[in-house]
């Protein structure tokens, strides 16, 4: 029980816990920036997206919107929820390019039928397994939550979950609240072996039956697998791009106006000096 007394979703509830002080943590913590970036690309992958075709993606929990950067990098659009405002303010001072919304997880998805080709979640979901009010239950906070997803996604899409699960208990209430809710699916777990790099993710299919992808490192043990997670301070979130344009190159400068001009946002006009680098002032 003292182990898990550490746990974030154990001190507070979600809107509490993360206050103005937390939230500066995601902005400005590199190792914190390093890992949910990590998470979030594994996330997109075992979503199996269309390649080189952007979609339209709702992040849940989406927080300082750092897995949103991912998105934005990699060409799609996004929508991002979340129930803690200072969160969401930090957000919107990084200038994220997806739109926000506040908003209870556990209480519904308020969104259209068949609205979005995928969703995923980083660290997000343990927290609807908690009771922080008298009318809370988790079973049907749960049961809300992806049923109404699942309305919100287009069929034949799926939905990725990052989480700590407490125990096989906490597990197991999860994963057949989301069958209910009429998914398929299962956990996906990386690196079993390793007590540092295990990470669980739920992988959902809505609408279809699909094949559910492998764990990364489950046939060998974490001193053997050469891509696990490395707690460094190396950057590689741009080593594989597919032939996308290099970050803060002028190619990258007008994706990015263009992507803002569509969303309505003020934005300089181009000019022969855009993203042209200038020269060191001695």
């Amino acid at each position: 029980m003292a182990a898990s007394c550490r746990r974030p979703e154990h001190r507070a509830p979600p809107d509490v816990f993360y206050n103005e002080d937390e939230a500066k943590k995601y902005s400005q913590n590199s190792r914190m920036i390093e890992i949910q970036t990590q998470m979030s690309e594994r996330a997109v992958e075992l979503l199996n997206l269309p390649e080189d075709q952007p979609c339209f993606l709702l992040d849940v929990g989406c927080g300082s919107g750092l897995s949103g950067d991912y998105l934005s990098e990699e060409g799609h659009y996004w929508v991002g929820i979340d129930i803690s405002t200072a969160m969401l303010d930090v957000a919107l001072d990084r200038e994220v390019e997806g739109d926000l919304l506040l908003g209870d997880m556990g209480q519904r998805m308020p969104f259209r039928p068949g609205t979005f080709d995928g969703c995923i979640s980083i660290s997000a979901l343990q927290w609807l397994c908690n009771a922080d009010k008298r009318t809370h239950s988790p079973p049907k906070r749960l049961y809300t939550f992806f049923s109404t997803l699942y309305s919100s996604l287009s069929r034949g899409s799926r939905a990725v979950f990052q989480f700590y699960p407490e125990n096989s208990e906490q597990l197991e209430l999860i994963t057949t609240q989301a069958m209910k809710a009429g998914f398929s699916g299962g956990m996906v777990v990386d690196y079993p072996n390793s007590s540092k790099a295990k990470k669980f993710f739920l992988c959902l299919f809505a609408g279809v039956t699909g094949v559910l992808p492998k764990g990364l490192g489950s046939e060998t043990s974490d001193k053997d697998v050469p891509h696990q997670v490395q707690y460094s301070g190396q950057r590689c979130r741009f080593k594989n791009m597919k032939g996308k344009s290099a970050k803060k190159g002028r190619d990258w400068i007008m994706e990015k106006k263009e992507r803002r001009r569509r969303q309505g946002r003020e934005v300089r006009a181009d000019t022969k000096y855009t993203g042209r680098q200038r020269r060191p002032h001695f």
